[in-house]
Formats: structure tokens, C-alpha cells, sequence
């Protein structure tokens, strides 16, 4: 018998979307979005997602398209990324490994008409096999902007395989495919098996993917070229933050002054670039953190 995805309702909590993300590695919520939220959003990145040529390269599709840098281009996404839900899925399912969580990657994948079936992988691989299997470092997250079908090459998944060895295969019965409705979005974990479907249709199957990570990777998505700091100035702390503008930890990503001043420490930590605290408050914050002895 082929093998299904849980389906959740709009109003899913994270505690009703955790436990089968551990089960299953993917769950969908159903219609998380409205079609005025998914048409702010298209409307937003349409002039980008159209200027956007395939990559010449089998695994990311030749007949498939991958705009990035969408914090910088959409309000309708940056007001996305700072939901509670989504937010409090990613920081729940990497606390055990991470004291902090970033921004990985935002991409819109366009399959246009002829695509192929995207080669099976785990998207945590991004970082090689590096990292032990116990450690799971990515979180993610696919919006349908469009219906997804299994004509228009919903994105396929092997429920169950976060817990496989790295080296099986998926055969065809383990595979189902996430088919939803516009507005959807199915989570799922860098360790679960999945790709993009065939789209056998005559019509663009268009998706978002906001992904997150542990604060002490490196980003997929180099979010300090695609939001530099004259755009991400413009942000709020929060949103600064989880796209990389802040230590991942005590000690990672502090930056040193281009110009010593007198009466200030030689090295800060990235909120200061945006004179978001007074000195006293970052000098005692730094104190109390090597007081707490972390390194």
C-alpha cells in the first residue's frame, strides 16, 4: 500500500506538528495561508520569479527555476517567517542541538511544463555527511503557490526515512507525493528522503521554500548578500536576528570595529552595527556572558 501524509488543519499548534515530524519526517497543514496572503506574495516576486532562467544542471532541473533572496524582496514573506507557528515548529524540532536557529535558505522553485522527477536526497547533505546522523540540523518548510497534484509534480517524500540508514534506497511503493492545496505547506526534516515530481502538465507548479537551520551552521543561503546590511537595517531585531545578524552562540559571529574607539571593546557582537542598544547595555551583556563560563 502506498504511504500518506498526515494532514493537519489551518489551526495546528506546533505540539500537534512535532511529534509527527519525529514519527513521520513531513506532515502538511492544510490551507495555512489565504488566497489573498498567496497572492500578496506572487504578486511581490512575480517580476523576479520571471526573470529567473533555469540552471543548467540535472539535479536542480533544467526545466526548473530558483529565485532567492526573498527576505529582501517580499513583505508578505518576512511577515511569514515571523510567525508563531512556523517559528515555533523550527526552534521546537532543533532545540536539542541548538541553542539558537537561523535562516537557511528562501527560494520560489518554479517546475515548469517537462520536468523530470528530481533525483531522491536528503537536504541535509547540503553540509556533506559531516555531522553525525544523531544531529539533525535543518528544518523545513514548502508553500504551494500553486495546487500541488501529482501531474504538476508535488514534492515527493519517503515518510519514515528520517531513521534510515544513509545508504538504502527508496523503493517505488515508500513514495508518496505531497498533493495539497494552494496555501499548504508541508514541514519536513533535512534527514527525511524527498524531491520535486515530474511535472507532466502544461502549466508552472510554483512553490516556496523557507528553511531554517542550526545558529552554528553555515547558511545555504548567504543572507548577508541576498539582505545586506543597508536592506536588513530596515528590519526589526527579530527578524535581523533569525536571518543571521546576531552571535549563533557565545563567541560565533562577533565582528571587530574597522576603526578602534577609545572606551569601547575591540570586538562586537552584530546588533550594534545597527545601534540597537546603548554601549552599557552591550559591555555588561558581554560581561555576563563570559561570566557564564560557555565557551
Amino acid at each position: 500500500m502506498t504511504p500518506s501524509l498526515t494532514r493537519l488543519p489551518a489551526s495546528a499548534t506546533p505540539g500537534d506538528i512535532l511529534p509527527l515530524l519525529e514519527s513521520d519526517g513531513a506532515v502538511i497543514v492544510e490551507r495555512f495561508l489565504s488566497d489573498e496572503r498567496v497572492d500578496g506574495i506572487v504578486r511581490e516576486l512575480g517580476p523576479f520569479i520571471e526573470r529567473t532562467a533555469p540552471i543548467e544542471d540535472d539535479f536542480s532541473g533544467r526545466q526548473t527555476t530558483r529565485t532567492g533572496g526573498l527576505v529582501a524582496r517580499s513583505a508578505g514573506v518576512r511577515e511569514l517567517l515571523l510567525d508563531q507557528t512556523i517559528h515555533g515548529v523550527a526552534r521546537g524540532f532543533l532545540a536539542p542541538h541548538a541553542d539558537k536557529i537561523q535562516l537557511n535558505l528562501t527560494q520560489i522553485i518554479r517546475l515548469l511544463p517537462g520536468q523530470g522527477a528530481q533525483e531522491l536526497h536528503r537536504d541535509r547533505f547540503i553540509w556533506g555527511k559531516h555531522l553525525p546522523r544523531e544531529i539533525e540540523p535543518q528544518l523545513n518548510t514548502i508553500w504551494a503557490l500553486t495546487p500541488f497534484t501529482a501531474e504538476n509534480g508535488a514534492t515527493r517524500v519517503v515518510p519514515g526515512s528520517q531513521r534510515w540508514d544513509w545508504e538504502r534506497k527508496a523503493e517505488d511503493a515508500e513514495i508518496t507525493q505531497a498533493v495539497m492545496p494552494r496555501g499548504s505547506v508541508m514541514f519536513y526534516t533535512g534527514s527525511v528522503v524527498h524531491s520535486g515530481g515530474e511535472n507532466r502538465t502544461q502549466d508552472d507548479r510554483i512553490a516556496m521554500n523557507l528553511t531554517y537551520c542550526n545558529a552554528w551552521l553555515r547558511q545555504e543561503e548567504n543572507q548577508y548578500m541576498s539582505c545586506p546590511p543597508e536592506l536588513a537595517a530596515k528590519l526589526g531585531p527579530e527578524l535581523r536576528a533569525l536571518i543571521g545578524y546576531t552571535m549563533g552562540h557565545f563567541a560565533l559571529g562577533y565582528y571587530a570595529p574597522p576603526r578602534f574607539m577609545p572606551g569601547t571593546p575591540g570586538t562586537l557582537p552584530p546588533e550594534m552595527a545597527f545601534e540597537t542598544g546603548s554601549w552599557e547595555d552591550m559591555e555588561a551583556s558581554l560581561l555576563t556572558a563570559q561570566d557564564r563560563d560557555t565557551f
